[in-house]
């Protein structure tokens, strides 16, 4: 009887051990606010389909320069993430479009994608900072909309047009099927 419960007990915490791994993104920084421990993300919340980026600078010695360093990290995390985001709706177009004769146009978006994320560099805001008072660490957090992205890929006129009207008709969707890998 010990024998059958024992190998009982032993399938049950296999089979609680077999489920979705999940990683705690918490940093566990006390007092800081979410958006710190929680880190570089895309959110859909009453604000929009965003994405938001994290930054950090270390005490440097002139404040001006070490929220400066913690503003440019912050949409440099911003463009990596959007870089992903972009990464997943160009994969999407040319699944779309087919892949036979358009890989040469492929390669052309995939170009113009990198100048647009650049582009988009510069309409991310910085919305908060904040200072780890025990090490005097500068964190800022800025933040994009996706319909900001697809404006300025809809303005853009080197932008391939097609891809500027598969990310109109299918960002939300691809945003949202991101939203969804992450949780």
């Amino acid at each position: 009887m010990k024998k059958l419960f024992a190998v009982c007990l032993a399938v049950l915490l296999m089979a609680g051990c077999a489920g979705k791994t999940r990683v705690e993104s918490d940093l566990g920084i006390k007092g800081a606010p979410n958006w710190v421990n929680e880190g570089s993300q895309i959110l859909n919340d009453k604000g929009g389909r965003l994405f938001h980026g994290v930054g950090q600078a270390p005490l440097m010695g002139d404040e001006s320069l070490q929220v400066s360093t913690a503003d440019n990290r912050a949409r440099a995390e911003v463009a990596r993430v959007l870089s992903s985001f972009f990464d997943v709706v160009n994969s999407d177009y040319g699944n779309a479009t087919g892949s036979g004769g358009e890989m040469a146009g492929q390669q052309s978006v995939a170009r113009q994608i990198e100048s647009l994320t650049q582009t988009n560099l510069s309409g991310a805001r910085i919305i908060g900072h904040w200072r780890d008072k025990k090490s005097g660490t500068i964190h800022a957090i800025a933040e994009l909309d996706l319909e900001q992205v697809k404006r300025i890929v809809a303005a853009n006129q080197e932008m391939n047009q097609d891809f500027g009207k598969f990310l109109e008709a299918h960002g939300d969707t691809i945003f949202d099927r991101r939203l969804e890998g992450t949780k």
